[in-house]
């Protein structure tokens, strides 16, 4: 079994949830966490990098590769994604 690698040519297909203004968790500049499903079947997620704050304590058994973040999206919008979530 070889180990998983994102595939960076996968396109948006669908939003996953609500948006980050829908949610009032964004103030329609700059801010704009989101979820999204990928063409391929991945998941991507835009948040906070918070890579830095948690690295030092992770829970036993979690690692990040050098290339990985850790990133934090808001509550609120995760729990409006669990429906699209479990139909993706």
């Amino acid at each position: 079994m070889s180990s998983w690698k994102a595939d960076p040519s996968a396109l948006f297909e669908r939003r996953l949830g609500k948006s980050a203004k829908e949610l009032g968790n964004s103030d329609g500049r700059d801010e704009c966490p989101d979820i999204w499903r990928l063409d391929n079947g991945d998941v991507a997620v835009i948040g906070t990098d918070l890579t830095d704050a948690y690295a030092s304590r992770l829970p036993g058994g979690v690692t990040l590769a050098p290339y990985e973040r850790l990133v934090v999206v808001p509550g609120n919008m995760f729990t409006a994604a669990g429906e699209d979530v479990a139909d993706a």
